[in-house]
């Protein structure tokens, strides 16, 4: 059974699958983690959420403010092993309703050109594809979205 929590950033299981994302991310960026990792600080954040399946961490997501009534989703995670199953979908869809029960009516995010399973994920889910922003306007292997909620 799928449950997911709403918690913060520095929830414990959170933390984990933070720690399991940015090790997948390395091994598929190397060096250019350094940029990267500087903007996917999430200790401090208010609006955490972790899944889990049959009570075991199974992936996690958050958000923060981007600017007046949007919010920009972070650290959509679920381990290579449960991929498949509809986890990242709920969580990203958790993370959206909670964001317009927070009063927000649009999201952004960004993911990386080699991140093919979330590429697929933000396009099924209705995202389009918008001109980079902010740290990640000039860099290539960035690619980000922008969705009405």
């Amino acid at each position: 059974m799928l449950t997911l929590i709403r918690c913060k950033g520095d929830d414990p299981a959170f933390i984990a699958l933070t720690q399991a994302l940015d090790r997948d991310l390395g091994a598929r960026y190397g060096e250019k983690m350094g940029f990267f990792g500087r903007y996917n600080r999430s200790a401090n954040i208010e609006t955490a959420l972790v899944a889990r399946l049959d009570g075991e961490p199974a992936g996690c997501g958050c958000f923060k403010p981007f600017s007046d009534g949007t919010v920009e989703i972070k650290r959509v995670f679920v381990p290579a092993g449960l991929r498949g199953q509809g986890i990242a979908r709920a969580i990203l869809g958790e993370l959206e309703s909670w964001a317009r029960e927070l009063g927000n009516w649009e999201a952004v995010l960004e993911t990386g050109e080699l991140q093919h399973e979330a590429i697929r994920l933000y396009e099924a889910a209705g995202y389009a594809r918008t001109p980079n922003y902010g740290p990640y306007a000039n860099v290539k292997e960035s690619i980000c979205y922008r969705k009405m909620l």
